[in-house]
């Protein structure tokens, strides 16, 4: 099975470890992704603040050289991504003056074919083969995460989803699998402010802080996300922001891929999980998972 990968900047950037966990965790359970050749930035979610044609056209560009690639699906881990390229087609659908204006500037035409996928629908179509059976060696026992999605669940326009935008439940079926302990959340999709921690610090901090206390009063021992800026902001900024809140715990901000990787035995160092700010080994040694 091949499945275009369309990485975006921050998981050539900031985020590189998720990039590299990605590619690793789906090369274990067989399903071979395919970085696109010669893709670009898709503006994510600060190309529509200044220029809307720009905000379709850019990531319009990444959906024409996947489809005259041959593929059919495509996935997506970065949720900021993700969403800009799902509006970018529901756009040109429903737009056909601004799909023929974007088309006659691009090398490969959008045909609108492609299937876009979160990193969260592959690996539950992954888990609905059974591929997970065979790769996981131990159970997330002990294990307490709360699933943070973020606010990128939520779209400007009508788009075809997989999962409640409100309540999504794609990653605590993947941990339950896994054996980790999960629970509901109030704050699973709220915002951490995003690129706000460099412009508007303070009140990025406060969004933050607000997340992170509710997770520690709820009783989590760890958080996970699939979206970068997430992970980024909660695991860069949490001394920060605990500090200005009276938060006494640390608790580790991992990546989906990373739990995944405990479960299926893969050593932490080899996926790179060193390169957080809050420590990653600590809590998985701590319950004897690793």
């Amino acid at each position: 099975m091949e499945v275009a990968y369309y990485p975006g900047c921050s998981l050539h950037q900031s985020s590189q470890f998720y990039d590299l966990q990605t590619k690793r965790i789906f090369s274990e359970l067989g399903t071979k992704i395919v970085e696109i050749n010669d893709w670009s930035c898709c503006g994510a979610t600060s190309a529509g603040k200044f220029d809307d044609f720009l905000a379709v056209a850019l990531p319009s560009r990444n959906l024409g050289i996947a489809e005259n690639a041959g593929f059919t699906e495509m996935l997506i881990p970065c949720s900021g991504c993700y969403s800009s390229h799902l509006m970018a087609k529901t756009r040109l659908r429903s737009n056909e003056t601004l799909r023929s204006d974007i088309n006659a500037e691009l090398a490969f035409p959008v045909k609108n074919t492609i299937k876009l996928l979160t990193i969260l629908e592959l690996l539950l179509e992954a888990a609905k083969q059974g591929k997970f059976e065979s790769k996981i060696t131990r159970q997330l026992k002990g294990l307490k995460p709360a699933s943070y999605y973020g606010c990128m669940t939520r779209f400007a326009y009508d788009v075809p989803v997989s999962d409640n935008v409100e309540n999504p439940q794609g990653m605590e079926k993947i941990l339950d699998m896994l054996g980790a302990e999960t629970m509901d959340w109030s704050y699973k999709t709220a915002c951490c402010g995003a690129s706000a921690a460099i412009n508007d610090s303070e009140t990025a901090m406060n969004l933050m802080g607000k997340i992170m206390k509710n997770a520690v009063h709820s009783g989590f021992n760890c958080i996970v996300t699939t979206c970068p800026m997430c992970q980024l902001n909660l695991d860069a900024y949490q001394n920060t922001y605990c500090n200005k809140f009276g938060i006494y715990e640390r608790l580790p901000v991992y990546f989906i891929t990373e739990l995944i990787g405990v479960a299926m035995g893969i050593p932490l160092e080899e996926l790179n999980a060193h390169r957080h700010f809050i420590d990653t080994l600590g809590l998985v040694k701590e319950l004897n998972l690793i």
